[in-house]
């Protein structure tokens, strides 16, 4: 009785959380909610990152600016500056354009140019703080491990879950997809898995540090594709090359016209690509449907209370509901992206055939 009180209270905390924080987000100087800036502002990245909003005083932690302009050189400041001067140094946040939302550099002549932007973002310094988060758990549960005998009881609690995560992961995922050299590759297919699982989970939470569209961001899912790609074609088999580059096929599809190898060094490609969109899409979508169906109670304002609360309870029932979809689709989508990296590195490890 006592652990569903607990969690009633903690679905209730994340929704006053999740909804103050888009009242606060879609509000403007008139009061109108603007549904597109709502969802942008919440999966898009940022140069601070917002907190909360009591009353008209907004909570933020500013992060540091690191620009370089080809006139004027280096620039470090906070990003807190822009709260208090549009304009600092000829550099600003661009309201719109091809730069909306990134900082911009104005020329003495008037001319508006993009520097080299380094700086730490939202998304940026969520990274550093996920990442940090997932080594001190790895750790704490490695620590449990040393010193133990092979005949050491089983571990309980929390560190018995992560062993039957992580053996689910190991022998279900990695050693029954790639075969014989699966702990050439466990390393990295573990990473990958549990640095996606994190980050989804936390993306969910509305509270500091949660709450960012980390693996929504296509520049990260991009890096985990680029790292499975580089794991399937630096180690792969003479064999896998030679289907590759000259495949067991008829003559006429190889000469003259190189059809089947063009076929399949595009396919070294698409496989990879589809990751990288699969995951992007899938965790962006998620957010987008989880606020919009918050928005719905702001929407539904100007038809009247009794409409107004009714609508309110739909809301808060599906974003409950979507919210643990998302839960769900935060475990399917690394394991997913896990499974099929290790399918693509067992294509790689194509052996010689024996005649």
């Amino acid at each position: 009785m006592k652990n569903k009180r607990y969690l009633l209270a903690i679905i209730f905390l994340l929704a006053v959380a999740g909804w103050a924080h888009i009242q606060a987000a879609g509000k403007s100087d008139s009061d109108e909610i603007s549904i597109k800036e709502i969802i942008f502002s919440h999966i898009g990245d940022a140069y601070d990152w917002h907190i909360a909003t009591i009353g008209e005083k907004h909570i933020s932690i500013p992060l540091p600016v690191i620009v370089y302009s080809k006139a004027t050189g280096w620039h470090v400041f906070s990003s807190g500056i822009f709260h208090h001067h549009p304009e600092y140094e000829g550099f600003f946040i661009a309201e719109e354009g091809n730069y909306q939302g990134k900082i911009v550099e104005r020329r003495g002549n008037g001319e508006v140019l993009r520097p080299i932007d380094i700086s730490l973002t939202k998304n940026a310094f969520s990274l550093i703080i996920n990442g940090i988060l997932l080594v001190v758990i790895i750790l704490g549960v490695a620590r449990w491990y040393k010193g133990k005998s092979p005949d050491s009881p089983a571990p309980k609690g929390f560190v018995g879950f992560m062993e039957m995560f992580i053996m689910m992961v190991h022998d279900d995922v990695i050693k029954s997809c790639i075969g014989k050299d699966y702990k050439r590759y466990t390393p990295y297919l573990l990473t990958a898995f549990f640095f996606i699982f994190f980050n989804n989970v936390m993306g969910l939470i509305p509270l500091f540090p949660g709450g960012t569209n980390l693996t929504g961001n296509i520049a990260v899912t991009f890096v985990l594709a680029l790292c499975t790609f580089l794991a399937v074609n630096l180690f792969g088999t003479k064999e896998y090359w030679k289907e590759i580059l000259w495949p067991d096929v008829p003559i006429w599809l190889k000469v003259p016209i190189p059809l089947m190898p063009v076929i399949e060094i595009f396919g070294i490609f698409t496989k990879p690509f589809a990751l990288m969109i699969r995951l992007f899409a899938n965790i962006m979508a998620g957010h987008s449907a989880v606020i919009g169906l918050t928005c719905i109670i702001f929407i539904t304002v100007s038809l009247g209370p009794v409409m107004n609360g009714a609508m309110m309870g739909v809301s808060v029932f599906f974003g409950i509901f979507m919210n643990c979809l998302e839960l769900l689709v935060a475990f399917i989508q690394a394991y997913i992206f896990t499974m099929l990296s290790a399918v693509f590195i067992s294509l790689s490890r194509v052996a010689p055939h024996h005649h």
